[in-house]
């Protein structure tokens, strides 16, 4: 982590919280800190030590934190209840993805991966397709990649794949969701272990190779750069009908403009990964409202704003002469919005 990559990703979040439709600006923040290897208890330090500078600059009504990645809620819970001991009051609207039992909202935890796959389930019936029978490969094991690959199976896709750091496990029964949430949500341990608990999956080394699989629909929901132009290069010859941008900016340009050139649809994520911040406004706003609304409320609302912004992508890309474009629909309808909102306020 360092001061560019945190620009960008600031520069990003803004068109993406634009693109939700829901009163919230964008930033972003973080550290050098590298929990691997590190206790429980040193991790709760960190967080306390953080906040305990953080909480000048934020609030409800100011700059309201959430998780990205290597902060779940375990991290979450440990920063807001350093900032309750520095403000004396339960401002439970100050951070987002918090736990159930003080201010949380359902489906956080599978927002993000919900809403990439109902972005991408849009973009494939526009064009013909849906996710009923393909085959899915997922890069990741972390939350988003979880959960895509939970809401693909409910929508009728079989997830062949998925990854971690060290390599990426193959089951071409379908991945069981619930044994990778055993591993990675509760043990903490790595994809290899899968291979130990499914008869029938293999593990590979060098996570990179998982894009050599042939399917239909390519998830990748580990970091930025995952998909390189070599890469894009194979997808293209394995007849991937679609990419689905779980991760903040998985795919270079070289790879993104390459698979736009050769028909696969291409699902960008400041446009298809915005389920999790769309969710996080949701839950400020329970917050504000002291209520909870059940999980099949927050799923509603989380639908139906990933396909309004697919429309908005869409009627952006035909309307600036780049039909189907989503990469460029998404950056255009970001924009105007953000734009249209600092000239109403004299900004510029």
């Amino acid at each position: 982590m360092n001061i560019s990559i945190i620009k960008f990703l600031g520069f990003e979040q803004i068109f993406k919280n634009s693109l939700t439709g829901l009163p919230i600006g964008g930033a972003k923040g973080g550290s050098d800190f590298n929990p691997k290897g590190k206790s429980n208890r040193e991790i709760m330090r960190f967080c306390q030590s953080f906040m305990s500078e953080l909480q000048q600059h934020i609030g409800p009504d100011v700059d309201v934190p959430a998780g990205d990645i290597g902060v779940g809620g375990r991290e979450i819970g440990y920063l807001f209840g350093q900032y309750k001991k520095f403000k004396n009051a339960n401002e439970s609207g100050v951070l987002t993805g918090k736990g159930l039992p003080y201010g949380g909202s359902l489906a956080r935890t599978e927002a993000t991966g919900y809403g990439l796959v109902y972005f991408v389930d849009e973009m494939l019936k526009e064009h013909g397709h849906s996710f009923e029978g393909k085959k899915v490969v997922i890069s990741g094991s972390g939350n988003v990649a979880i959960y895509a690959a939970q809401k693909a199976e409910q929508l009728g896709a079989k997830v062949i794949a998925m990854s971690d750091s060290n390599g990426y496990i193959v089951d071409e029964n379908g991945v069981d969701v619930e044994i990778v949430k055993q591993i990675k949500e509760v043990e903490r341990k790595r994809m290899e272990e899968y291979v130990q608990r499914k008869e029938g999956a293999m593990y590979f080394e060098n996570q990179q190779n998982i894009w050599t699989l042939d399917c239909d629909i390519v998830l990748p929901c580990a970091t930025q750069n995952d998909i390189t132009l070599e890469t894009a290069k194979l997808l293209v010859e394995h007849n991937v009908i679609a990419v689905g941008e779980g991760a903040n900016m998985p795919c270079t340009n070289d790879a993104l403009n390459y698979l736009i050139e050769n028909n696969v649809l291409v699902a960008p994520a400041k446009a298809a990964n915005a389920g999790g911040v769309a969710t996080s406004a949701l839950e400020m706003a329970q917050n504000s409202m002291r209520i909870t609304w059940t999980f099949e409320k927050v799923d509603r609302k989380l639908k139906q704003i990933m396909v309004d912004i697919f429309k908005a992508s869409k009627d952006a890309a035909k309307e600036y002469g780049s039909e189907g474009n989503y990469v460029v629909g998404a950056n255009i309808a970001g924009f105007l919005k953000v734009a249209s909102a600092m000239m109403s306020q004299g900004i510029i």
